[in-house]
C-alpha cells in the first residue's frame, strides 16, 4: 500500500465479492454477466460518486482477476491506494434476479482471501485523518481477524460508521448484535434496517424504539432504514423520518442499501446536515436499483440531486441500466 500522503474524506473497508449474475433459476448452460460487488465497494462507490475523496481498504488475490478488480474499483472513482494483494481465492456470489429485482444469492467465500483482513492492514495515519470510516456488519462477521481490524478502525476514526448488515448465513444473531453493542458506543453513524434487524440484534418493536437503544449505547446519529417507506433519523434533540423517494425503474435491488449508506456519509463529510444528506441517500438507493448489479448503475451526484428535488429524467437509468 502506498499510504504515506492520502488524505481521504471517506475510508470503507470490507471484502469485495465477483458477482455472477443471471437472469434465469441456477442451472448449468444459463447466461451470466460476470460483474464486481459487495457492500464495501457499493458503499465506496455511492460515496465517490456523491463527491468524496474516497480510499477502500481491502484484499484481493495476487493475480489478473485481483488486477481487474483494481481496475474496476479505479474506473468507480475510488483509489487503491489502500488495496492489499494476497494469494489466495476472492469470494464469489451467484445471484439470479427475476424481473421485480428481487433476488436469490449463493455465496462462495469461506476462507477468501478477503476474509484475511486483519489489524495489521490498517495504517493509522491514514484512519486518524480521513473524514470518516464506513465498516458493517459482514466485515465483523466473515473472520476474526477482518472483525478485529474493525474494532481497530473504529477506534481511530474520527468519524466511524457502522452498517450491521446482518447476514444469518454468515454468522449467529447473537454474534452480530455483540457486534454492534461492542461498535455503537464509539460510532457516529449506525445505519440498521427494520424491520429485520432491529428486531433480530436489538430487540426493539419500531424504528424509533431502536435508534433510542443505539443513542442509548452511545451513536451519535442514527438512521434506522425502513425499505420502500423512507428512514428514521435521530441524533441529540432532533427526531425527523425522511420519505423515500420513488425508484424510476427497478431492475436489481441488490446495493441499494449500501447506496444510501454511502452517499449519507459522503454527504454529511462534506457539510451537509443530517436530513439533506439522508435525503441524497434515499435518492441515491432509489436510482441504483435501475441498474444490474451492486454498481451496474451508480448514478452522478447531480442524477442524485435532480431524484430528490424531483426532477430527475427516467431515461438517465434507462441509458446505463
Amino acid at each position: 500500500m502506498n499510504t504515506a500522503h492520502n488524505t481521504f474524506d471517506v475510508v470503507v473497508m470490507g471484502e469485495i465479492l465477483v458477482e455472477v449474475s443471471t437472469d434465469m433459476p441456477f442451472a448449468h448452460g444459463v447466461p451470466a454477466q460476470l460483474g464486481i460487488s459487495g457492500d464495501a465497494l457499493n458503499v465506496a462507490a455511492a460515496a465517490a460518486s456523491a463527491g468524496a475523496r474516497v480510499g477502500l481498504l481491502s484484499v484481493l488475490t495476487d493475480d489478473d482477476l485481483g488486477q481487474m478488480i483494481a481496475a474496476r474499483i479505479a474506473e468507480l472513482g475510488i483509489s487503491t491506494d489502500l488495496l492489499t494483494f494476497r494469494k489466495g481465492q476472492q469470494g464469489v456470489y451467484l445471484v439470479h434476479i427475476d424481473p421485480n429485482g428481487e433476488r436469490e444469492f449463493s455465496y462462495a467465500r469461506g476462507g477468501s482471501v478477503g476474509s484475511t483482513l486483519s489489524p495489521e492492514d490498517i495504517d493509522p495515519a491514514v484512519f486518524e485523518a480521513a473524514g470518516a470510516v464506513v465498516a458493517g456488519g459482514i466485515a465483523c462477521a466473515i473472520s476474526t481477524t477482518s472483525r478485529a481490524a474493525v474494532v481497530k478502525a473504529a477506534s481511530l476514526a474520527q468519524r466511524f460508521v457502522f452498517d450491521p448488515n446482518y447476514r444469518p448465513r454468515l454468522t449467529t444473531a447473537e454474534n452480530a448484535a455483540a457486534a454492534l453493542t461492542e461498535l455503537a458506543p464509539q460510532a457516529f453513524l449506525v445505519t440498521p434496517s427494520h424491520p429485520g434487524e432491529t428486531r433480530s440484534l436489538l430487540g426493539a418493536s419500531s424504528p424509533q424504539d431502536a435508534a433510542a437503544k443505539l443513542r442509548s449505547l452511545g451513536a451519535q446519529f442514527v438512521a434506522v432504514t425502513c425499505g420502500a417507506e423512507g428512514a428514521q433519523l435521530e441524533a441529540a434533540g432532533e427526531s425527523t423520518w425522511v420519505p423515500s423517494v420513488p425508484a424510476p425503474a427497478v431492475v436489481d435491488q441488490t446495493g441499494a442499501g449500501d447506496a444510501f449508506v454511502g452517499t449519507l456519509t459522503a454527504r454529511l463529510v462534506l457539510g451537509d446536515d443530517f436530513p439533506t444528506a439522508a435525503r441524497y441517500g434515499a435518492a441515491a438507493s432509489s436510482l441504483v436499483v435501475g441498474g444490474k448489479g451492486g454498481t451496474g448503475f451508480i448514478p452522478t451526484f447531480e442524477q442524485t440531486s435532480a431524484h430528490a428535488s424531483g426532477s430527475y429524467v427516467e431515461r438517465t437509468v434507462s441509458s446505463h441500466a
